[in-house]
């Protein structure tokens, strides 16, 4: 039996802090990258219609979008704030202020690139 491939986080590669973002896991955790403007037809059929509106996390079995995706990016790091991740989803109502975190520095992202080195 062959190993199973890493997961792909697919990201807007025109968006700085997505960048940072993806390259910050793919320098820590077995995952590929790949930008929007490098999808195959093949990636592209596995991700939601509008899948330009947030990052994807793709596995073997599953697609994740947006907060999801990029927590379980993160989660695949190993670094300790990670280790917390499983916690967090058993409290109530966690899904919706992740996407909402999420949602908040997807429309700010032109002034969050600013504020990063």
């Amino acid at each position: 039996m062959s190993p199973s491939p890493p997961p792909t986080l697919v990201y807007d590669d025109d968006c700085g802090v997505c960048t940072r973002a993806a390259r910050f896991v793919d320098r820590r955790a077995a995952i590929d990258i790949i930008g929007f403007s490098e999808l195959t037809p093949e990636l592209r059929d596995r991700l939601p219609a509008e899948y330009e509106q947030c990052a994807h996390l793709v596995t073997e079995r599953a697609v994740y979008s947006c907060g999801e995706a990029m927590e379980r990016a993160y989660e695949l790091t190993g670094l300790p704030p990670s280790r917390l991740l499983p916690l967090f989803r058993r409290i109530p109502g966690y899904e919706s202020i992740r996407e909402g975190v999420y949602r908040i520095v997807a429309e700010n992202r032109p002034l969050i690139s600013r504020l990063l080195p």
